[in-house]
């Protein structure tokens, strides 16, 4: 069995707008980051045989090499996080991806791996041998990208071909979806959540335990597991949320809460650093159209130091000292300008986390839930307003792929935990 790049969901492959030259360069040319990433680099690999084991993943093997290759690729792709943590971490699931396609018989033809390089080239607007050519410029091999995109190509296949026949969703479900979602009826649902924070380091742990909490039957237990393992500021009231408009949550997420019967919990959803959990507590129509919106208007301030009793008293002093987004630039006035930035963008552009976190608030609140990817600083969110859109129809394909994406993300994060914790894992 062969698979190609159809099984290659462009979520799997991310790179910033900006062209990967440019990328490369500014990623290199930047001496605080050369710094940072050029010596991670050079002193542990080169300390060492660049082709010796890193990591033994049952017989095979990871070198220092490719760690090195991957974290190359991962700062031209502005991956967040320690990139040489993560290509570690990435290149130990690639093994164990690449062990259950053999033992399923999938082969990624060549066909599929060249339209892979070519898909990858598209979203930097280059050409396949130009983007190679620019990669080999800053040190990153062809095969270091095939490798990649193989791995990705045999884990789509595998998926599809283990679940993809319990993927699929009804015509009532998607009915019931396109329904809610348009806002006919002024759909609102009443939800809890968990947030579990996640690392390279604790990806296959959270994964089981979102699996775990996925299966949840009652409210007691969704209730108790969120003040146990939540990180979000709801944890305290069990992850409780307030009632919301269903159009404000992010579209992809739409379909899979109104699919939710009450009580039922969705799958795991990733987010950049974390995993989320929704529980429907309740939904009800309120006699009118709720709008949909083609642009979010919000604002980010930036306090060092993460989520700790002196951030969230600052950040409290904070929103006690503004009543909408313009008077944010009062408080950052002396600050570097790094610490506020302000955004519109349309709520498919918006990061998840940060859609799920708007989507609670009204004009002009605000939330301290989050923080940067890398826990060192908390974030002042504030809501500074939604534009309403016009006349735009679901497509019934659309929702009913987001369904089947959403379904088959969970059971792929699942089987992945259920091989890692099957391996023999040695670090070298």
């Amino acid at each position: 069995m062969t698979a190609n790049a159809a099984d290659l969901q462009e979520d799997n492959v991310k790179m910033t707008p900006r062209t990967l030259i440019r990328s490369a360069r500014r990623a290199f040319a930047n001496t605080t980051a050369a710094c940072a990433v050029l010596g991670l680099f050079s002193l542990p690999t080169l300390a060492q045989n660049a082709f010796s084991p890193a990591v033994l993943v049952n017989d095979t093997v990871v070198t220092h090499y490719e760690i090195e290759q991957r974290a190359r690729l991962l700062v031209i792709m502005s991956a967040p996080g320690d990139p040489l943590e993560l290509a570690r971490e990435q290149l130990v699931e690639d093994r164990l991806k690449l062990q259950a396609a053999q033992q399923a018989g999938i082969v990624p033809s060549e066909e599929g791996v060249t339209a892979g390089l070519e898909n990858f080239a598209k979203r930097v607007n280059m050409k396949p041998d130009d983007m190679l050519k620019a990669l080999e410029a800053e040190g990153i091999s062809a095969e270091a990208l095939r490798d990649f995109i193989i791995s990705q190509i045999a884990w789509g296949g595998v998926v599809q071909s283990r679940f993809g026949a319990n993927a699929q969703v009804s015509e009532e479900e998607i009915d019931r979806a396109i329904a809610q979602n348009s806002g006919q009826g002024g759909v609102r649902v009443l939800l809890s959540e968990i947030i579990i924070p996640v690392t390279p380091q604790t990806r296959a742990q959270v994964d089981s335990l979102a699996a775990q909490i996925s299966d949840l039957k009652s409210f007691s237990e969704f209730e108790s597991a969120a003040r146990i393992y939540s990180a979000s500021g709801t944890k305290e009231k069990g992850g409780h949320v307030d009632w919301m408009n269903v159009t404000n949550l992010p579209a992809p997420l739409r379909p899979v809460v109104t699919s939710l019967r009450k009580g039922q919990v969705s799958p795991p959803l990733q987010l950049p650093n974390a995993v989320a959990l929704f529980q429907l507590r309740g939904i009800a129509e309120t006699g009118r159209s709720a709008p949909r919106y083609s642009a979010v208007d919000y604002a980010k301030f930036y306090i060092p130091g993460g989520r700790t009793e002196d951030t969230l008293l600052e950040a409290a002093k904070v929103r006690a000292s503004v009543d909408k987004c313009d008077d944010l630039y009062g408080v950052g006035f002396d600050l570097p300008a790094e610490r506020l930035f302000r955004e519109t963008q349309k709520p498919s552009e918006i990061p998840r986390d940060i859609a799920i976190e708007l989507a609670k608030l009204d004009d002009h609140e605000i939330s301290t839930n989050l923080t940067t990817a890398n826990g060192q600083s908390l974030i002042v969110l504030m809501l500074c307003g939604r534009t309403a859109e016009i006349g735009e129809e679901l497509s019934r394909e659309d929702v009913a792929q987001s369904l089947r994406n959403l379904r088959l993300e969970s059971y792929a994060n699942s089987y992945l935990s259920q091989l890692r914790a099957q391996a023999r894992i040695i670090e070298k």
